[in-house]
């Protein structure tokens, strides 16, 4: 994208790349008997306008028992030791409905969305410290991700350069060249249905972004940016919960799996 193309990037030499291919783990510290990784920057992406869900409001700001989509998501990135800034990309219209929450907490700012989403989260590096140990991207649209998960995610980054939160695919899947008639069905032992987090060195990040913007590559997720490199991505094993909310159908199950998790820490309590 244009956005891409004209913005300046700090890794222009293949050295640099290779610096940062090679970087060494980031400095861990235990926590109340949890691993937690230091100076971690959140990109929260919620610039989208949720056209599935003709809601006629972007979807992030449909609320579940009381609480927006977004605000339930940034609320689990405040509670997250090591967090040491969040960026929402957002666009600036929508921001006075979070104007309590970030007068509050000077860890929040703002980011712009851009055409893509590779943009968006490019708009959300720009923003991050200078001291940054990992962005970790995250959509709006997925309020019920665990911090077990997250902590997970982070950790696996910590070690590996980039992580990925992800579930093994349950569905049946076919492939086809004409939309049509199917070609061929893919084995889906090898297939793993993509969550986010999605969390990141940003030497890497900022590496697979100037690739990508050299090439002129689209890509789909944040991880795959990475891949263009060719760097590894660690597979964080996750939770069938952390569904994405897109359409309408989405919202009960999305009530019934936080009623579920009330049941479930009332037994555990009792």
């Amino acid at each position: 994208s244009a956005a891409l193309r004209t913005s300046p990037l700090s890794f222009g030499s293949g050295v640099r790349r290779e610096a940062a291919l090679r970087q060494a783990p980031l400095r861990v510290f235990a926590m109340a008997g949890e691993e937690v990784v230091d100076n971690v920057a959140v990109v929260l992406l919620a610039g989208g306008v949720g056209s599935r869900m003709k809601a006629g409001k972007p979807k992030q700001f449909l609320e579940i028992e009381g609480k927006t989509i977004l605000r339930t998501s940034l609320d689990v990135f405040l509670g997250v030791k090591g967090v040491t800034s969040i960026s929402i990309v957002l666009a600036e219209e929508y921001r006075d409905q979070l104007a309590d929450v970030a007068a509050a907490d000077s860890r929040i700012k703002f980011a712009a969305p851009g055409k893509e989403r590779q943009d968006s989260v490019f708009n959300g590096l720009q923003t991050i410290p200078a001291d940054t140990s990992l962005v970790c991207v995250h959509d709006a649209a997925r309020p019920l991700v665990s911090l077990k998960e997250v902590y997970n995610v982070i950790r696996d980054a910590n070690e590996y350069g980039a992580a990925v939160l992800a579930v093994p695919m349950k569905a049946t899947v076919k492939e086809s060249d004409d939309g049509q008639f199917v070609l061929q069905t893919i084995d889906r032992s090898r297939l793993w249905e993509i969550h986010t987090p999605q969390v990141i060195r940003p030497a890497l990040l900022r590496a697979g972004f100037e690739k990508v913007a050299a090439e002129n590559l689209a890509v789909t997720d944040d991880v795959s940016i990475v891949e263009q490199l060719p760097a590894p991505v660690k597979i964080t094993m996750g939770e069938y919960t952390n569904i994405k909310i897109t359409t309408p159908e989405d919202m009960p199950m999305a009530i019934s799996i936080l009623q579920q998790r009330r049941e479930l820490a009332a037994k555990t309590s009792s």
